[in-house]
């Protein structure tokens, strides 16, 4: 079971983890400074969390709002 992680290719799944993670922490830092937006702003605060990459896309696409 141990070995398993040994094959993994890290040098290419750490830059999209590192990408993940900055796309998550702006999505959140948006929402939190954002007073309205396109629907509760507790809802797009679970997409964003529990929707992956896709909430987070769908966030910044349809959530926020252009005023």
């Amino acid at each position: 079971m141990m070995n398993d992680f040994n094959d993994v290719p890290w040098g290419l799944i750490a830059p999209l983890l590192v990408l993940y993670a900055i796309l998550l922490l702006a999505a959140i830092i948006h929402w939190a400074r954002t007073e309205e937006t396109n629907g509760p702003k507790w809802m797009w605060l679970i997409i964003i969390v529990c929707g992956n990459i896709l909430g987070i896309v769908l966030y910044f696409v349809i959530g926020r709002r252009n005023d």
